[in-house]
Order: structure tokens, then sequence, then C-alpha cells
């Protein structure tokens, strides 16, 4: 796939997903994008997928440019981008000249692949731990694969709110409203006394450069997802190490004293892990399932693709519990957590 087409592609979906300034972003750099300079000849240099599955390069570049807006870095850009409106030849102008006059920026900023931390995933979370505490009531031991910055680790300060009603934490620092469709999860009080994630290249909340590389990727037309990040932000607590998960896991899956429950956590996560790692990983958690007590219970709850490439159908909600090795599918949700079609 040519970067041109790469630009077209995520244009597309972008705009599928309720952002059309980066529709409109990307598209302005499929159609003008200058392989000849500096930033150009370093993209050429990637090959195998360049797409949102793989180096995800139109991404790199769209986070570094919402980067300068939001470091109040480019007069011109900043005036182009919300809360502005603006036309089409204005936006293009500014989107260009960012791209050449920040070019050593982008350079340095493009060197990492995009790296988000999506809290409305947490309303899912929230769910499935309800439903995991109705099994085994113990306090819980939190872990995360592929945590990112950790901030899906303290869903037990967040609130969810629907037509039905309430649940999650009764003093939220935030409150996430998904589109809801089906019955509330059971009520219950998750009591997390520790909590701990892993991720190749971690960051922390609380240092401005890592909040920035969050808030970056995420659209600047949606800024309800920059609001619930920094909210989220504001009570970070949890320890993200970094390291490879799988190898991770072996140490972490002996975590939870006796009288506690292991909850495992990842959300879009999992599906990037390459299969043989899958595999690996599958077989130590169900390895520790089969050692699980009702003293020491475990849980696995899950948010990932389930085949569906395009994101139309959602990422699948699997919980699974032992002792007794209990799968639950509890329903599906949007991968930016915007609605959940709950069946549990």
């Amino acid at each position: 796939m040519s970067l041109t087409q790469a630009f077209r592609d995520q244009a597309g979906t972008c705009a599928r997903m309720g952002s059309p300034l980066m529709g409109r972003v990307l598209s302005i750099m499929a159609e003008h994008w200058d392989a000849t300079t500096a930033l150009g000849h370093a993209m050429a240099a990637y090959s195998g997928d360049i797409g949102p599955s793989g180096h995800s390069l139109p991404l790199r570049i769209a986070g570094g440019l919402h980067a300068l807006v939001l470091q109040g870095t480019d007069d011109r850009l900043i005036a182009a981008y919300p809360p502005n409106t603006v036309n089409d030849e204005t936006l293009e102008a500014a989107v260009l000249s960012a791209l050449k006059t920040h070019q050593d920026f982008l350079l340095d900023w493009t060197q990492l692949p995009p790296q988000t931390n999506e809290v409305r995933r947490s309303a899912a979370l929230i769910a499935m731990a309800h439903v995991a505490c109705t099994h085994f009531d113990r306090p819980v031991v939190l872990s995360e694969l592929g945590a990112s910055g950790g901030l899906n680790l303290m869903w037990d300060h967040f609130g969810v709110s629907t037509p039905l009603g309430s649940f999650g934490s009764d003093d939220p620092v935030l409150t996430l409203t998904p589109e809801w469709e089906g019955a509330l999860p059971p009520a219950a009080s998750p009591v997390i006394v520790d909590r701990l994630g892993v991720d190749l290249n971690p960051l922390n909340p609380r240092h401005n450069d890592d909040l920035l590389r969050l808030s970056a990727y995420l659209w600047a037309d949606q800024p309800h997802r920059l609001e619930l990040t920094r909210a989220a932000a504001s009570i970070f607590t949890a320890r993200i190490e970094k390291g490879d998960a799988i190898k991770w896991l072996a140490d972490r899956l002996e975590a939870a004293p006796e009288g506690h429950m292991h909850i495992l956590q990842h959300t879009v996560a999992w599906q990037y892990f390459p299969a043989d790692a899958q595999a690996r990983g599958t077989a130590m958690i169900e390895a520790a399932g089969a050692r699980a007590t009702p003293e020491t219970p475990l849980a696995w709850m899950q948010m990932e693709t389930d085949g569906d490439k395009t994101g139309a159908v959602g990422a699948a909600l699997t919980l699974r519990l032992w002792p007794g090795d209990i799968t639950l599918n509890l329903g599906r949700a949007d991968f930016h957590g915007r609605w959940i079609n709950w069946t549990g």
C-alpha cells in the first residue's frame, strides 16, 4: 500500500468514527504529500503494513500536527483547528505550512507509533467487573496487558450513566455516557487493593510530555475525549511497567494473595500480540485458572476483536472466571467505547 492510499483509507475510517476534521486533514495529506522532503523520505523507509494494523504512519503524522496545536506551537494551525471552523482552503494551507515549518519536530514525533488510552473503554470494564464480583466477592488485584498510560486501571473511580440508570463509582471523577442497549449489569462494589499494568512503551499521565502524547492522538474535533483523559489523569495512581506483556504475565499471575480475586484486563491490545504470544498467554492464564480456588479466584476481562476488521460490529466483551472455567459472552462494544450492546 502506498502512503497516499494509507492516508485516504485512514481518512475514511476517521470520518466514519465521528471525526470529520481528521477525514479532511488526512485527505489533504493524501492529495498533497511531498515525498521529496526529509519527512517524506523518513516515511518511505518503512516497509510492510503502514496502515492502522501496522506502522500506522498516517496517524503518527496527524498526531504530530495535533501536538503542535496542543502545545500552542503553530498559530496558523491553531486558528484552523477546533473550536474554530474554517473552509477547506484555509485548513489545507495551515496543514501544508505546518508540515514544512515543523518538519524537525514531526521527524522526532513520528519515530514512535501512535499511543492512546481510550478512557471510554472503561464503561465495558466496569460492567464486566460487576459481573465478576457477583461471582466472587473478594478484594481485587488488578492487572492490565498493553496498558499504555494505565488510565483504564482507574475504572473504579469512574461512573457510567445510561437511560436505564447509573453504575460504577458513587463519587466518580468522571462519568461515561455510552449509547447503551440491554439491561444494566448487576450491582456490585469492587474494591481494588493493587493495580499494575505492562506496556512496551509505558507512559505516565502525570508527566506533561507523556500526557501530550496520549492527548495528541485524541481527535481534535472530539474535545470530550480530551476532557475525560485529563480527568482520569488527575487521579492516576497506578504503576505501569515496561516489558513484554506475556513474559510479565508469568510473574504477575502469582500476584493475588489468599482472599483476593485477581482480575486481568485488556482492551484492543491482545489482538495486536503475535499469534504465538497469544497462545502462550492463553495457556498461562488457563493454567493459573486451574490452580484458582474460591479464596483465590481469577477473572479475565477482554474487550477485543473476534475477527471483524472494520469496526462496524465493535469488539467482543468476554469474561472468563475460575474456578469453574466459566466463559461469559457479555455483548459488544464500539472500539472507542461510544456504544455498548450488553447481553449479560
